[in-house]
């Protein structure tokens, strides 16, 4: 491609001075990594379920590819776009997360799935990003218009998807949200005082739920007294760490993935600990972080509220699901079947994080009203 020019005011050319291009540079590292450690776990994986070898590498180098086209093409929208997206995205997962009740796939317990040809949905996966947009524009309409219920009504969508996902079961996701959705409340100014009684209702909320919800209690309980029967798969996984060592095994000599389920998804953490090491495992960890701490950096002089909260929302949900994953992997905190996004092999995952940055860079680009705003 011929290099652009800072007076090229083609959408392409405002598109590539205006964006975050060292996000986007670790955004297309951690798909390079995708697609890396999906060919070092998915072929052990597809032969123990009977697949074709290479059925997973396929599939998922696919998932990976619409996932960076939809970065770039997401990241092209303006605001209003963005908040466009969000709302009509919204209404859609809810719908399907509804639909998934009745007519979804019951896997393990859970009926989060929805068949289609050549992926399986997880339509509650798209919520986290239109959500987190969408609550930062209600919020942002009440402070500008009079008499606008915006609290009210993310309220009311927050108790449909927290019951939503509470009958699903998904407490992981609900966490996430749950947490997503009470900064951007803290970050739009709700009194500290709201803002604790809500914390400590979460807490009791999840205390609850380890009392009442078997899954939650055994996840919990795994967690805190671990044996090889009980906890297998977070012991073989923190065990391939130490296989791994600095510099690991080397690419094809991981003995994990032979044996985990999960390898290719919940614990591509630990595919990447043996055959790659610690040093690669902190590049990984050094990836997201720079995600993350780059893009709150980018928020510090932003004056658009609805820019701050929809920004941060999703920097916080990026954030979380990447420290669930990897500190499961770790046994630092209970084993919970959350990706590591565009690594962890998932159509759902990969689509709805590409969208997730997407949204966030389109969000971040410089934007010039007399001044740069950025």
């Amino acid at each position: 491609m011929p290099a652009l020019s800072r007076t090229d005011t083609s959408t392409l050319g405002r598109w590539w001075w205006t964006v975050d291009r060292w996000t986007l540079l670790c955004i297309g590292a951690l798909i390079g990594f995708g697609y890396v450690l999906v060919l070092a776990s998915s072929p052990a994986v597809a032969h123990r379920i009977g697949d074709p070898r290479d059925m997973l590498i396929v599939k998922q180098v696919a998932f990976l590819a619409l996932a960076g086209g939809i970065v770039v093409g997401v990241s092209l929208l303006s605001p209003k776009g963005v908040r466009w997206l969000a709302l009509t995205g919204t209404f859609i997962a809810l719908a399907l997360t509804a639909f998934t009740l009745v007519h979804g796939v019951e896997i393990k317990g859970a009926r989060r799935w929805i068949n289609i040809p050549f992926l399986s949905l997880q339509p509650s996966e798209f919520l986290k990003p239109f959500f987190a947009v969408l609550t930062a524009g209600l919020l942002v309409e009440a402070r500008n218009t009079a008499r606008f219920p915006g609290r009210i009504i993310a309220f009311m969508l927050y108790a449909v998807i927290a019951l939503l996902l509470k009958s699903q079961p998904d407490i992981g996701m609900l966490a996430v949200i749950s947490i997503v959705f009470l900064s951007q409340l803290f970050l739009d100014g709700l009194n500290i005082a709201l803002v604790g009684i809500a914390a400590g209702g979460l807490v009791v909320s999840f205390i609850a739920a380890f009392f009442l919800m078997p899954h939650v209690h055994i996840r919990v309980e795994r967690f805190l007294h671990p044996t090889h029967d009980t906890a297998y798969q977070a012991l073989t996984a923190l065990q391939a760490f130490g296989n791994g060592g600095l510099l690991g095994r080397g690419p094809g000599e991981g003995m994990v993935k032979d044996i985990l389920p999960d390898a290719h998804a919940d614990f591509v953490f630990a595919v990447a600990g043996e055959e790659f090491g610690l040093v690669v495992c902190l590049l990984i960890l050094g990836i997201f972080a720079a995600i993350v701490l780059r893009g709150l950096l980018r928020l510090i002089a932003e004056t658009d509220q609805f820019v701050l909260l929809a920004s941060a929302g999703l920097l916080i949900s990026f954030g979380l699901q990447s420290f669930v994953n990897m500190a499961s992997s770790l046994q630092l905190i209970p084993t919970k079947g959350m990706t590591l996004p565009f690594i962890s092999y998932g159509g759902s995952s990969a689509l709805s994080v590409a969208l997730e940055m997407g949204m966030l860079l389109a969000l971040t680009r410089r934007r010039f009203s007399g001044s740069d705003r950025a």
